[in-house]
This record gives C-alpha cells, structure tokens and sequence, in this order.
C-alpha cells in the first residue's frame, strides 16, 4: 500500500468504472474531473488516497481513508473508508482484505476511535465482506444526491 500518486488517476478510474454501480455513474474517457479531484484530496489534510500495487507495480486496488475529528465519544476522531475497490483480475485472493486492515492499522495509529464505512444497499456480497473482516452494520445510512 502507498500514498496515491497522480499518474495512478487513470488506473483507479478504471477500478471505479469496473462494475454495475460504477459503469453507470464514472466516465473513465474524461479524467479532467477526475484529476482535478484527485488534487483536491492529495492537498486536503486528514485525506489519504492509497493504491495497492502487485509485484509488477500495476495498481490492483484502492482505498480512500478521511479522517474527521468530532466531538462526541469524548472528543474521539473517526476515519471513513471510501471507495475500496480491487481490480477484476485480484478479486477473491484477500487484497481487499489486506487493503481494509491496512486502513484499519493507519487508523488506530493516528489515534482514531472508530472506523466507519458505506456501502451501497445493493451490494450484499460488499456487505458479507465487510461483516466476516469484523464490521458491524449498526446505523442506517442516508444520503441526499445533489
């Protein structure tokens, strides 16, 4: 796992675009919006986009972890995982695993007091990932597109 670079924009493009929810709401032909993002959270404190790298140095995954401070639970900060994705060729041998522990350990190691994600209610087989690493689906989510 490593820090995003912006030369990476182009391969975790591909991974969002690369299943039913993403190819109808990414364009991976157009990366202007996607670079200007990608800008966005590299110079934002408390974002941290990584990439998953095989062997080779080809991304196969990613993640985004937010960081948010907060006053509830003592004060406690919290990180959000986004976006995890693994490419189609690495589903299935434990990289998306190895990518949400790691983003658990980086977590605990800035001091986080709870790790929360989303995922959307179509994807039950996200969600029986999710529970068997040990996440719990304890709050009902909402969102407002805009």
């Amino acid at each position: 796992m490593r820090r995003a670079r912006s030369g990476d924009v182009p391969a975790i493009v591909a991974m969002l675009a690369d299943d039913p929810l993403g190819a109808s709401r990414e364009s991976p032909g157009d990366l202007a919006p996607y670079r200007a993002a990608f800008e966005r959270i590299d110079t934002t404190p408390g974002q941290l986009l990584v990439v998953a790298e095989d062997t080779g140095g080809r991304v196969v995954g990613t993640l985004q972890l937010s960081f948010l401070p907060g006053l509830s639970r003592r004060g406690a900060s919290r990180a959000l995982i986004e976006a995890v994705r693994v490419h189609a060729d690495e589903r299935g041998a434990g990289l998306g695993t190895r990518l949400v522990r790691w983003a658990v350990e980086e977590a605990r190691r800035r001091g986080c007091a709870v790790v929360q994600l989303t995922s959307d209610a179509s994807r039950a087989e996200a969600h029986r990932f999710y529970e068997r690493i040990g996440f719990r689906p304890t709050h009902v989510g909402f969102k407002l597109m805009l």
